[in-house]
This record gives C-alpha cells, sequence and structure tokens, in this order.
C-alpha cells in the first residue's frame, strides 16, 4: 500500500499503459482520477478499477481541459501527489509522405499535451512534493524508418523529463520516464498504424531478447516504482521497461 492516502492522475488512463498504472496504483492505496477524449471508455475504466477511481473527459492539448483535470482532483481528493502523463497517439509515415497535419496531430497529444497537463499540475505537487512520471518510448531513444513523427515526438518526451526534472529539483518535486517496447495496447489499432497486429505482437518474441511482447502491467510495475518513495533520490531517469529491445539491431 505505498501509496495510501495519495491521489494520481493519469491521461489517457482508459487503456493501455494509462489504464495498467491506474490499476496498480489503486491497487496500492491510491485514489485515481483518469482523464481522456472517450467518456464511455473512461466510464468503463472506472467501473472497473472502483470506487477510489474517477474520471475527467478532456484533452490533454488544451489547456482549460488540463485545468479542469487538476481542478477535479482537487475538489475531490484536496491535493495532488502523482501526475502520470500516458496520453499518447502513433501514426506511420517518414518525411517525404507524412503530411503536416499528422505530422501535427501526433506532436500536438505526444508532446504538447505533456507540456499542458504538466504545466498545470506543477503548483499542485509542488505543494505535496509529489511526482511526475512521462511515458516515452523506446523509439525515443532509437531511429525507426516510417516513424518520423512518433519518433520525434517520444525524443521529445524523454528531452523534456530531464529539463523538468532540473527545473523542479528545487521545488521538490521529482521527474521520470519510462521507455516502452511493443506493449500489447489500443495505441496500435485505433489509427490502424498496425494492419496485422496478431502479427506484429508475434514478431515481438524475435525483435525483444526476452522473447515477449510487453503487457501494460510490465509498464505499470515500472511506473509505480519511479512514483513511490523507494525512488525518493531518482529524478530524471529514462527508465527502459522494453524487453532488451533498445540493444538490438533488428528493425
Amino acid at each position: 500500500m505505498r501509496f495510501e492516502g495519495k491521489v494520481v492522475l493519469v491521461s489517457g488512463g482508459a487503456t493501455g499503459i494509462g489504464l495498467g498504472a491506474a490499476q496498480r496504483f489503486v491497487a496500492e492505496g491510491a485514489r485515481v482520477v483518469l482523464m481522456g477524449r472517450r467518456e464511455t471508455r473512461l466510464r468503463q475504466a472506472c467501473a472497473q478499477l472502483g470506487p477510489n477511481a474517477s474520471f475527467v473527459a478532456g484533452d490533454v492539448t488544451a489547456a482549460a481541459d488540463c485545468a479542469t483535470a487538476v481542478k477535479a482532483c482537487l475538489d475531490r481528493h484536496r491535493r495532488l501527489d502523482v501526475l502520470v502523463n500516458s496520453a499518447g497517439v502513433i501514426g506511420n509515415g517518414g518525411v517525404q509522405n507524412t503530411p503536416p497535419a499528422e505530422f501535427d496531430r501526433i506532436f500536438r497529444t505526444n508532446v504538447y499535451g505533456v507540456y499542458e497537463l504538466t504545466r498545470a499540475a506543477v503548483p499542485e505537487l509542488v505543494k505535496q512534493r509529489g511526482n511526475i512520471v512521462n511515458v516515452s518510448s523506446v523509439t525515443g531513444t532509437r531511429p525507426y524508418a516510417n516513424l518520423l513523427a512518433y519518433c520525434g515526438s517520444k525524443a521529445a518526451v524523454s528531452m523534456m523529463t530531464q529539463t523538468m526534472a532540473l527545473e523542479l529539483a528545487p521545488l521538490g518535486v521529482r521527474v521520470n520516464a519510462v521507455e516502452p517496447g511493443v506493449v500489447r495496447s489500443e495505441l496500435h489499432r485505433v489509427t490502424n498504424a498496425v494492419p496485422d497486429y496478431d502479427a506484429f505482437l508475434a514478431r515481438a518474441k524475435e525483435t525483444h531478447p526476452l522473447g515477449r511482447h510487453g503487457e501494460p502491467a510490465d509498464v505499470a510495475a515500472a511506473i509505480a516504482f519511479l512514483a513511490c518513495g523507494d525512488a525518493g533520490w531518482i529524478t530524471g531517469e529514462c527508465m527502459k521497461v522494453d524487453g532488451g529491445r533498445f540493444m538490438t539491431s533488428l528493425r
């Protein structure tokens, strides 16, 4: 029960890694507020998580929605201790075939979304000497062809994590990130980024040295560690949670 009495705000909390993180925090005693764009999925997630979970429908790219999400934490629980920036989107394309609108769509959620929600949450996190965990990606540390915007956006998240860690350390707020490999979630299927998803997951046995794809719970365990008191002297860390994927040469 490492998070008993703590309040956690999770963006992208209705599915995938965000939902996995919410499950872990609730299991360890936290009260969790989920933020996402799809109210139906948020309601389903809260029903699954139980009475210690609630939600706010909103878009992380909208400053007003981010302010509303933080206010909901305060109205319901009077505090905010942990922010998990898990909202993200993906899309295929290189420099020759990624339209500006698609490039902007990916950066708006993956980069500006982290910026907007963090900016809204920091004043409350300072009060509690809380912390932030961003969800980056193995694609932020190594290049993949035909993933220009996604790789670029996740590289930005990893660098923003370290920059914010330096800025907020004197205020008592830690900032870390996880960099997952392939994790089973809706992320790749929502925009049909991976047409044959089963084959994509099966290939992870070859591309990840540990011989399998990840599950949301794998990443959630790392997020919970970085957010808990046992990691109290860790900040600016971008933790690879990728089954060894970053070490391989396989594309």
